[in-house]
Protein backbone atom coordinates (compact mmCIF):
# COMPACT_ATOMS: atom_id res chain seq x y z
CA UNK A 1 0.00 0.00 0.00
CA UNK A 2 1.37 3.69 -1.46
CA UNK A 3 1.71 6.30 0.85
CA UNK A 4 -0.82 8.06 -1.58
CA UNK A 5 -3.78 5.63 -1.44
CA UNK A 6 -6.36 7.02 0.70
CA UNK A 7 -6.63 4.59 2.81
CA UNK A 8 -2.70 4.34 3.96
CA UNK A 9 -3.10 5.98 6.60
CA UNK A 10 -5.33 2.99 8.68
CA UNK A 11 -2.21 0.68 7.46
CA UNK A 12 -0.24 2.79 9.26
CA UNK A 13 -2.67 3.15 12.33
CA UNK A 14 -2.78 -0.38 12.76
CA UNK A 15 0.88 -1.10 12.60
CA UNK A 16 1.37 1.35 15.43
CA UNK A 17 -1.72 0.17 17.81
CA UNK A 18 0.06 -3.05 16.96
CA UNK A 19 3.55 -1.42 17.79
CA UNK A 20 2.39 -0.07 21.03
CA UNK A 21 0.69 -2.88 22.38
CA UNK A 22 4.46 -4.94 22.06
CA UNK A 23 5.63 -1.90 23.75
CA UNK A 24 3.85 -2.38 26.92
CA UNK A 25 4.24 -5.97 27.17
CA UNK A 26 8.24 -5.76 26.81
CA UNK A 27 8.53 -2.82 28.98
CA UNK A 28 6.21 -4.24 31.42
CA UNK A 29 8.92 -7.33 31.43
CA UNK A 30 12.02 -5.31 30.48
CA UNK A 31 11.68 -2.99 33.79
CA UNK A 32 11.02 -5.62 36.35
CA UNK A 33 14.91 -5.03 37.40
CA UNK A 34 15.63 -1.83 36.51
CA UNK A 35 14.67 2.00 37.61
CA UNK A 36 12.19 2.91 35.61
CA UNK A 37 13.91 6.51 34.44
CA UNK A 38 16.57 4.18 33.20
CA UNK A 39 15.07 1.92 31.23
CA UNK A 40 12.96 5.09 29.46
CA UNK A 41 16.52 6.46 29.11
CA UNK A 42 17.76 2.96 27.58
CA UNK A 43 14.68 2.78 25.32
CA UNK A 44 15.37 6.81 24.07
CA UNK A 45 18.61 5.39 23.01
CA UNK A 46 17.43 2.51 20.78
CA UNK A 47 14.97 4.59 19.35
CA UNK A 48 17.62 6.92 18.17
CA UNK A 49 19.64 4.53 16.80
CA UNK A 50 17.30 2.55 14.75
CA UNK A 51 15.60 5.78 13.21
CA UNK A 52 18.76 7.20 12.63
CA UNK A 53 19.60 3.82 10.61
CA UNK A 54 15.88 4.17 8.99
CA UNK A 55 16.47 7.33 7.29
CA UNK A 56 19.69 7.15 6.35
CA UNK A 57 19.02 3.77 4.64
CA UNK A 58 15.85 5.55 2.98
CA UNK A 59 17.75 8.03 1.94
CA UNK A 60 15.49 10.98 3.72
CA UNK A 61 18.30 12.60 5.54
CA UNK A 62 18.41 16.54 4.87
CA UNK A 63 19.92 19.34 6.65
CA UNK A 64 17.49 19.93 9.69
CA UNK A 65 19.49 23.25 10.39
CA UNK A 66 17.59 24.31 7.27
CA UNK A 67 14.01 23.86 8.91
CA UNK A 68 12.01 26.44 9.83
CA UNK A 69 12.22 28.20 13.16
CA UNK A 70 8.16 27.34 13.60
CA UNK A 71 8.12 23.90 12.94
CA UNK A 72 11.65 23.79 15.27
CA UNK A 73 9.06 24.86 18.24
CA UNK A 74 6.71 22.74 17.78
CA UNK A 75 9.03 19.60 17.02
CA UNK A 76 10.79 20.35 20.44
CA UNK A 77 7.47 21.02 21.82
CA UNK A 78 6.30 17.53 20.55
CA UNK A 79 9.39 15.86 21.60
CA UNK A 80 9.05 17.19 25.49
CA UNK A 81 5.79 15.63 25.23
CA UNK A 82 6.67 12.28 24.58
CA UNK A 83 9.68 12.07 27.17
CA UNK A 84 6.91 13.22 29.87
CA UNK A 85 5.10 10.78 28.50
CA UNK A 86 7.00 7.74 28.28
CA UNK A 87 8.62 8.66 31.76
CA UNK A 88 5.16 9.06 33.16
CA UNK A 89 4.05 5.35 31.09
CA UNK A 90 7.16 3.53 32.35
CA UNK A 91 6.60 4.56 35.95
CA UNK A 92 2.88 3.52 35.84
CA UNK A 93 3.93 0.28 34.25
CA UNK A 94 6.82 -0.05 37.01
CA UNK A 95 4.34 -0.34 39.56
CA UNK A 96 0.47 -1.06 37.94
CA UNK A 97 -0.64 -3.98 35.34
CA UNK A 98 0.12 -3.59 32.14
CA UNK A 99 -3.65 -4.27 31.09
CA UNK A 100 -4.48 -1.06 33.00
CA UNK A 101 -1.68 1.47 32.09
CA UNK A 102 -1.98 0.63 28.29
CA UNK A 103 -5.44 1.36 28.13
CA UNK A 104 -5.50 4.38 30.48
CA UNK A 105 -2.51 5.92 28.18
CA UNK A 106 -4.99 5.51 25.31
CA UNK A 107 -7.18 8.10 26.92
CA UNK A 108 -4.92 10.36 24.75
CA UNK A 109 -6.99 9.31 22.45
CA UNK A 110 -9.41 11.25 24.00
CA UNK A 111 -7.88 14.33 24.74
CA UNK A 112 -6.30 14.82 21.14
CA UNK A 113 -9.97 14.90 19.85
CA UNK A 114 -10.78 17.61 22.47
CA UNK A 115 -7.00 19.41 21.85
CA UNK A 116 -7.81 19.53 18.64
CA UNK A 117 -11.06 20.91 18.63
CA UNK A 118 -9.95 23.76 21.25
CA UNK A 119 -6.81 24.40 19.06
CA UNK A 120 -6.74 22.98 15.70
CA UNK A 121 -10.40 24.07 14.86
CA UNK A 122 -11.52 20.83 14.02
CA UNK A 123 -15.04 19.69 14.55
CA UNK A 124 -15.58 15.46 15.05
CA UNK A 125 -19.22 14.86 14.08
CA UNK A 126 -21.55 13.24 16.53
CA UNK A 127 -20.93 10.05 15.49
CA UNK A 128 -17.15 10.60 15.83
CA UNK A 129 -18.43 12.42 19.72
CA UNK A 130 -20.07 9.22 20.19
CA UNK A 131 -16.74 7.05 19.73
CA UNK A 132 -14.92 8.60 21.51
CA UNK A 133 -16.95 8.93 24.68
CA UNK A 134 -17.21 5.09 24.36
CA UNK A 135 -13.35 5.01 24.33
CA UNK A 136 -13.52 7.31 27.59
CA UNK A 137 -16.23 4.95 28.97
CA UNK A 138 -13.88 1.74 28.02
CA UNK A 139 -10.74 3.39 29.83
CA UNK A 140 -12.68 3.84 32.90
CA UNK A 141 -13.84 0.31 32.98
CA UNK A 142 -10.76 -1.06 32.16
CA UNK A 143 -8.84 0.96 34.81
CA UNK A 144 -10.71 0.09 37.49
CA UNK A 145 -11.09 -3.11 36.95
CA UNK A 146 -11.32 -5.38 40.21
Amino acid sequence: MTLAHPNAWLYWALMSAGFAALTAIFAKIGIQKVDSDLATLIRTAIIIVVLAAFVAYAGKWSNPFTLPARTWLFLLLSGLATGASWVCYFRALKIGQASQVAPVDKFSLVLVAVFAVVFLGERPSLREWAGIGLVAAGVLLLAFKR
